[in-house]
C-alpha cells in the first residue's frame, strides 16, 4: 500500500527542482569515476572510494524525491479561518512572536519557519483559530494573532 506523502505546492516544485540538480550531477560523477580507475588498483584509491561514495549518495537521495512525487499529494491553500495544512500562522509565546507554516513532515524545516502538522505544535495549532490559546507539551501556552 502507497503512502500518500503531502507536500505544499512550493515544496514540491523544491523537489523537482533538487531532483533535476541531482540528476545533472550523474555526468560528472561518471567522469571522476572513469578517471580514479585510470588510476589503477581500486581497493587503495581514494578518488575512486570517494567518487562511489557520492554516487551512492546521490542516487540514493533521487530514488527517495521519485517515491516522494510519486507518492506527493498537493496541499490545496488552506482557509483563512483555522490552523490547516498549508496555512501560515503568526503566535506569540512567552512575549514573542513567531510565524510558521505549518507543512507535511516531508517539508519540514524549523530552522525555515517550516513546521510538521505532526510535531508537537503543529498538533497543538491543528484547527485553532485567531485568538485562541493553545498549550505546548512542555506546559507553554500562546496565543494565535494571525493566519494567512
Amino acid at each position: 500500500m502507497k503512502k500518500t506523502v503531502s507536500l505544499t505546492k512550493q515544496g514540491k516544485a523544491d523537489l523537482e527542482t533538487e531532483l533535476k540538480e541531482l540528476i545533472g550531477r550523474r555526468p560528472a560523477i561518471a567522469e571522476r569515476l572513469q578517471t580514479a580507475r585510470a588510476f589503477g588498483d581500486l581497493s587503495e584509491n581514494q578518488e575512486y572510494t570517494d567518487a562511489r561514495s557520492e554516487q551512492k549518495t546521490v542516487e540514493n537521495r533521487i530514488a527517495e524525491i521519485e517515491e516522494i512525487l510519486k507518492n506527493a499529494k498537493v496541499i490545496r491553500n488552506a482557509s483563512h479561518d483555522k490552523v490547516a495544512m498549508g496555512a501560515t500562522v503568526t503566535v506569540t509565546l512567552s512575549g514573542k512572536k513567531f510565524t510558521y507554516s505549518i507543512v507535511g513532515p516531508v517539508e519540514a524545516n524549523p530552522l525555515e519557519g517550516k513546521i510538521s502538522d505532526k510535531s508537537p505544535i503543529g498538533q497543538a495549532l491543528m484547527g485553532k483559530k485567531v485568538g485562541d490559546t493553545y498549550e505546548l507539551p512542555n506546559g507553554n501556552k500562546g496565543k494565535i494573532t494571525n493566519i494567512e
